[in-house]
């Protein structure tokens, strides 16, 4: 018996696979409890209209990535710090502090796509990669200024 699985069930299909499996356990197991369906014309021709929406729906986040990605290329956040003796920084920017900058600019960036690798705790221009998509990754400046 073959099935299309409906559900992700560990170890054995992931949603949208098609599988075969004995008979028993496909229909008592897997169909009874709603991880599965019998693969069929109509299930097989519904399986595809899902997998194009979803195919769609990818590319249109996926553009709409790219079109956030050049906006935030040409973005420079200021920051104006306390310094101390021979212009030490007090602290460091933080991803929060990025994030509500971005925020007030009208980005809807959550902080654990803002990627530091360097702490922020130096005068002058620092480069942060924010993870908008899958590969798709932009960069923005931030300038710390006394």
């Amino acid at each position: 018996m073959e099935v299309i699985f409906i559900k992700d069930l560990k170890n054995q299909g992931k949603k949208g696979e098609i599988k075969k499996v004995k008979d028993g356990y496909g229909e008592n197991f897997l169909i009874k409890n709603g991880y599965a369906v019998i693969k069929n014309k109509d299930n097989l021709s519904k399986l595809e209209k899902e997998n194009k929406a979803k195919a769609k729906e990818e590319q249109e986040k996926r553009k709409q990535a790219e079109k956030e990605k050049q906006e935030l290329d040409s973005i420079t956040l200021e920051f104006k710090v306390k310094t101390g003796e021979s212009d030490r920084v007090f602290g460091s920017i933080s991803i929060k502090q990025i994030k509500d900058a971005l925020s007030e600019k009208g980005y809807k960036i959550e902080k654990s796509q803002i990627e530091i690798t360097n702490a922020i705790s130096s005068l002058g221009f620092h480069n942060i990669k924010i993870n908008l998509y899958k590969n798709i990754y932009a960069t923005i400046k931030v300038h710390v200024i006394k």
